[in-house]
């Protein structure tokens, strides 16, 4: 049997690399060099169209990235992956990639705020047109929103801060109807608890910074494709348009289908956007992925645990006016996560503070466990107010349609006691409230 066919477990640990073919190293080395002796002149003629693949220069490939690369494709079962320096790097990427000149993507306000500010800020300048999906539950609004020159749909399976579920099957089956793409931001759930492929997925995201590593220790993105999307359809010229770049011996333009038949949408993200924009993941970030990679299992597992004993601490609380996350009370998508998550539905929930906003600020700054910080999936338990934080630049309008307020506390759960990370809120919460604790 062949590591790509092993379980879970064994891939995470083993995929993507060969120890004879690097010095019989148990650990993947760190191939910190900018470029790679290219052989003879015919050689180099090979590796600059395309044609053989191998290292030429860190910012296009490097042998450590390529580990990660495959170790997360073969997670997925899928066709191809690219590393990427940042996880907006590979959102951008991977939707303007989709997208070319003039396309349509569409979306939702479901995401991370940086994403939805970047729509206005950069899309718009580059020509490439958003439309926002209102209530994303409503599956009829996708379908209304589609225009002629949309190129695909654009989610997260679980969304932050809130922890809503979107029906991937459905909306996929709507995206494939209408020959276009789904591409799915997986971030909060790993692979782990929810491969989208499986659900219809086309296209596959990450923030690789988050709970992939899961150490805080590292910044970096990836986009995985599934292989089985028709990029030949008619839809999307910019993938048939010949490319002098990358012609054959003879000197003959190619196209993007020709140059990389398996995997086209990773393989022009490489050729173009990585190469000329340059968001190059360094090998030694690769290594540190990696490593994260390695415990993702063990660790999602535990952080899953110890958010679904805060959510249960959180709804018994007096001080707390709602909560969030697709196990609690009266929560809609219920369903949606027994469907999609059956080992758990991340480890991000929200929960309303009833105080003031100066007594939530207290609250914020009693805490001892948990850290005050910008980030989700971590090690270690954080505590942030997104509305005026990770979300700060969502306008008004966009802050009522994904129902973020200024009383939400978002939490991500890490790998401490379960009971000191109750203690620490109870704690918090006495302090703020000494005489109704």
């Amino acid at each position: 049997m062949s590591i790509d066919n092993r379980d879970f477990d064994t891939l995470k640990v083993h995929a993507g690399y060969k120890a004879e073919q690097h010095n019989n190293a148990v650990s993947v080395p760190i191939y910190q060099t900018a470029a790679f002796a290219l052989g003879d002149s015919y050689r180099a003629d090979r590796l600059f169209s395309f044609s053989e693949d191998a290292p030429i220069y860190t910012r296009l490939s490097n042998p450590t990235v390529d580990v990660l690369e495959k170790r997360v494709a073969a997670l997925h079962g899928a066709a191809g992956a690219i590393g990427l320096a940042s996880g907006m790097a590979a959102v951008s990427y991977a939707l303007l990639n989709a997208a070319g000149k003039g396309g349509r993507i569409l979306t939702t306000a479901r995401l991370y705020g940086g994403t939805v500010d970047s729509f206005s800020h950069v899309y718009d300048d580059a020509g490439v047109g958003i439309d926002i999906v209102g209530n994303p539950d409503d599956l009829g609004e996708f379908e209304k929103l589609l225009k002629p020159g949309t190129r695909a749909i654009f989610i997260e399976s679980i969304t932050n801060p809130f922890a809503t579920i979107p029906d991937l099957e459905k909306i996929a089956e709507i995206a494939h109807s209408h020959g276009i793409p789904l591409i799915v931001d997986n971030t909060t759930a790993t692979p782990y608890l929810l491969n989208p492929f499986r659900h219809g997925a086309d296209v596959v995201v990450y923030s690789a910074t988050k709970a992939l590593s899961g150490h805080g220790n590292v910044i970096a993105g990836l986009v995985v494709e599934s292989g089985k999307f028709d990029w030949g359809n008619g839809n999307f010229p910019h993938f048939e348009k010949p490319l002098w770049f990358l012609r054959d011996s003879n000197d003959a333009q190619r196209n993007i289908l020709q140059v990389f038949p398996s995997l086209p949408f990773t393989g022009r993200i490489r050729a173009i956007h990585l190469n000329y924009l340059g968001a190059a993941l360094s090998p030694f970030d690769a290594y540190l992925v990696l490593l994260g990679v390695e415990t993702l299992s063990e660790r999602v597992k535990k952080q899953v645990a110890n958010t679904e004993a805060v959510k249960t601490y959180l709804e018994g609380s007096e001080r707390v006016s709602w909560v969030r996350y697709p196990t609690a009370n009266g929560s809609p998508y219920k369903a949606l996560a027994d469907r999609y998550l059956p080992k758990g539905a991340g480890s991000i929930l929200s929960f309303g503070f009833a105080g003031t906003e100066e007594q939530k600020r207290e609250f914020l700054a009693s805490v001892k466990i948990f850290g005050y910080q910008a980030n989700i999936g971590d090690a270690r338990s954080l505590i942030i107010n997104p509305a005026q934080t990770t979300h700060v630049e969502l306008t008004p309008e966009q802050r009522e349609l994904t129902g973020l307020s200024i009383d939400a506390i978002r939490l991500s759960l890490g790998l401490e006691s379960a009971d000191d990370l109750i203690a620490d809120l109870r704690q918090a919460f006495e302090r703020v409230f000494p005489k109704r604790a």
